[in-house]
């Protein structure tokens, strides 16, 4: 790409050369005291006041310039014109290993000190789910699957292992974790989201805490950044560059809580979104940026523009205008990512100043909060890549945190007949789908390239390794990528299909969102054969899977697990108990998008659905309602008394839930007991039962108003008969009306006593 210049830029330039000749800042031989913002003894705010004061207009507006590595030059960073770059989704040194990486920064950092006051300059990269432009990196579940393990604990260890691995590269800067709140699956950032839910999203920001640990000068610590501000998530259709139409105190209750958490736990950077809110772009939307963000939140970091994002602003992306730069700073925007037009918007920038259209307190600003972070990084003191972390990409330890997370985040939709967990000493196991053996498939977009690529693309174990390593050693595992060549020889099949790579605005799906016509015949030519079949998908949100789960005897989404495809194979043999619940709510088709919980519409599986398989549990047990091994029409919530953790909730009508293997042993029950609320004006019966939602009725329990959904009570009712040995337990539930006005009952747990 050509740089478009701009008349005045000659200009521009020449000015920041005169510059140097006319102020005396950085210490000579013979004057060898450190001036005030050299000295790393004083505050943050002392030095960034002082070397603030130091500064030429043109040298405050390179600060303000970010560009990507292809236009870094040595005459840029030298002068002064240009204070920070990136490299983007694929974009990588010529030798892409850890030291191609440090001295690729290295280079750069040491042109950059060369300017006139000794600013070192700023780096990053897109690390959403790893260092994922490496090759050998440790590649993480997408957010999609972090989402779905709801431990923001294990995303915190998360973020400090691609911290270290970031760090290794010398770069200072992760352009992540995405926070948006997803609200239309078609989106093709959806597995950038964490999920549909506000506090879901925002108890993930751990990930900030950890990149950026305790002290950002830490040398294995990177100033993180959450993106996209504001609302993205939320688009008509799913435009990934679309509109937000939305009223505010709706942006403010579904958008803004993870940017307000964020804020919270002191994210260095915010990027701002390319999308709009009800028509009016978000880069230069100033109430947003700076009212809400940096006034209201007190976010006092970096506001960063996407990737030429400011373009957008006069209604022509092509072109970057006066316009667009004044109106992007003026919103508060502190770094703008040009990426390449450093000249034209050093520039714009200098005659908008000059003209008074943009303040010199504006630009102080900006450069104020540039260097806060630049100082508080340590980069004045330590501007090089710290070469003794090295070991830490793809190391052993942060390869088991995936694959621990892998197996977190896959989520079990059906498990007809308690098929999983797999018998590992099965004498055969048939496994079809390219997916099962593609690292490239299995980690989706932002890996070894912007939109992603099929093939052995990192080093790392697929499905396929996995299941391979999870049985016996006498077991025989035939791999069919198109599922040729299997008969009823086979004890169990395996079938992993999905999606093929990719990423944003590529990946926004304007279709009926189903598997692939040669995945459907791939999963027809399998189940033909009359083996039990479990289905594994890889993908970046739900898809329209309806018709496929009827013909499959056990279903689970492993979503984008990265590098660490064995985490799969943990959850298929039972290695590791199935936790994962689903961070959105899941379609029957795609006619029903945009679909949440709370709005009414039939879902397939709600959002905090997932099955546990188990191998037994004892009736004289409490039995937890939300571990449940088979399910209609339920949804999970967290209980707000103490010690009460998750409930069944929403009970209606026709819904019930299941427990399989309960244990009675040869003394039968004499009684069960469930602990229930109600907040309802409807009434209904909780049936207890035996084998099935229509099997043998132990017992009913009515169920009116207990004060309120939070308030719980729990009711004990005789067995009209007694069951002894190993069964499955069902509540079905049943009442009346329609709708909302239908649900009458949340369940905490149950429990049978002699």
């Amino acid at each position: 790409m050509n740089i478009r210049m701009h008349p005045r830029t000659i200009a521009a330039m020449a000015a920041a050369l005169v510059g140097a000749t006319l102020i005396v800042g950085v210490p000579t031989a013979a004057n060898a005291a450190p001036l005030p913002y050299q000295d790393p003894s004083k505050s943050v705010a002392t030095r960034v006041a002082d070397l603030l004061s130091r500064m030429t207009l043109d040298e405050k507006i390179g600060q303000m310039t970010l560009i990507e590595r292809r236009w870094l030059s040595d005459d840029g960073l030298a002068s002064g014109m240009v204070g920070a770059g990136f490299s983007a989704g694929t974009s990588a040194p010529a030798s892409n290993t850890v030291a191609g990486w440090e001295n690729m920064y290295d280079g750069f950092q040491k042109t950059a000190l060369r300017n006139r006051l000794g600013i070192p300059m700023l780096y990053a990269m897109d690390a959403v789910h790893g260092a994922g432009n490496v090759y050998g990196a440790t590649i993480f579940p997408h957010n999609i699957g972090l989402g779905a393990t709801h431990d923001p604990a294990l995303v915190q260890q998360i973020g400090h292992a691609v911290a270290q691995e970031v760090s290794a590269l010398g770069i200072d800067m992760n352009f992540a974790p995405t926070v948006a709140v997803v609200r239309n699956d078609r989106w093709g950032r959806t597995y950038e989201s964490f999920g549909e839910d506000p506090a879901l999203v925002s108890s993930m920001t751990t990930m900030v805490t950890g990149e950026q640990g305790s002290s950002l000068s830490a040398p294995d610590s990177i100033m993180a950044l959450t993106k996209h501000f504001v609302g993205d998530g939320g688009t008509t259709g799913g435009d990934d560059r679309g509109d937000t139409q939305l009223s505010e105190a709706d942006l403010r209750a579904i958008h803004l809580p993870p940017f307000r958490e964020a804020v919270r736990r002191g994210v260095s950077a915010v990027m701002v979104s390319y999308s709009s809110w009800n028509g009016a772009r978000l880069h230069g939307d100033k109430y947003l940026l700076t009212d809400v963000l940096k006034k209201e939140l007190g976010f006092s970091g970096i506001l960063v523009s996407d990737y030429g994002g400011v373009d957008y602003l006069d209604g022509d992306k092509t072109t970057l205008s006066a316009y667009d730069v004044r109106t992007a700073v003026n919103a508060g925007i502190d770094l703008i990512m040009v990426p390449d037009e450093y000249a034209q918007f050093h520039a714009e920038l200098v005659a908008e100043v000059h003209a008074g259209r943009v303040s010199r307190a504006r630009i102080d600003d900006a450069v104020s909060r540039i260097l806060t972070k630049k100082f508080q990084k340590g980069l004045f003191e330590h501007p090089y890549a710290d070469r003794s972390l090295a070991g830490q990409v793809g190391s052993a330890a942060h390869r088991a945190l995936a694959r621990q997370a892998v197996a977190e985040s896959t989520v079990v939709l059906k498990n007809d007949r308690g098929l999983l967990p797999l018998p590992r000493s099965a004498s055969k196991v048939f496994v079809a789908g390219s997916g099962a053996n593609d690292i490239g498939q299995q980690s989706g977009g932002w890996t070894m390239g912007w939109q992603g690529s099929l093939g052995p693309i990192e080093p790392g174990t697929t499905i396929l390794d996995g299941i391979r390593a999870a049985v016996a050693p006498g077991t025989t595992v035939t791999f069919s990528p198109d599922g040729s060549g299997i008969d009823d020889s086979y004890h169990d099949a395996v079938v992993v299909v999905g999606e093929k790579p990719y990423a944003e605005y590529e990946g926004d799906d304007t279709g009926d969102m189903r598997l692939s016509a040669s995945d459907q015949a791939l999963i027809d030519r399998v189940t033909a054969s009359g083996v039990p079949v479990t289905l594994v998908m890889l993908s970046g949100r739900p898809l329209d899977i309806d018709e496929q789960l009827g013909s499959v005897r056990a279903a689970v989404e492993a979503w984008l697990p990265g590098t660490e495809g064995a985490g799969v194979a943990d959850i298929l043999y039972g290695g590791v108990p199935a936790t994962g619940t689903l961070p959105v709510t899941w379609m029957h088709d795609a006619g029903q998008q945009p679909i949440n919980a709370g709005d009414g519409q039939n879902a397939l599986f709600s959002a905090g659905y997932g099955l546990h398989p188990t191998t037994g549990q004892s009736a004289y047990d409490t039995i937890g309602a939300v571990y449940y091994d088979d399910q209609r029409g339920t949804s999970t919530e967290s209980c707000s008394d103490t010690d009460c953790g998750r409930a069944l909730a929403h009970l209606a009508d026709s819904d019930f839930a299941g427990w399989f293997d309960v244990d009675f042993g040869g003394t039968a029950p004499k009684t069960v007991s469930v602990r229930l609320a109600s907040g309802a004006t409807a009434t209904g019966t909780i049936e207890v039962r035996t084998g099935s939602p229509a099997g043998p009725v132990l017992a009913r329990i009515p169920v009116a108003s207990t004060g309120g959904w939070q308030h719980w009570v729990t009711k004990t009712v005789p067995l009209a008969h007694a069951p002894t040995g190993t069964d499955r337990v069902y509540l079905r539930f049943v009442g009346s009306g329609t709708g909302a006005a239908s649900e009458f009952a949340n369940v905490n747990w149950l429990v049978f006593s002699h």
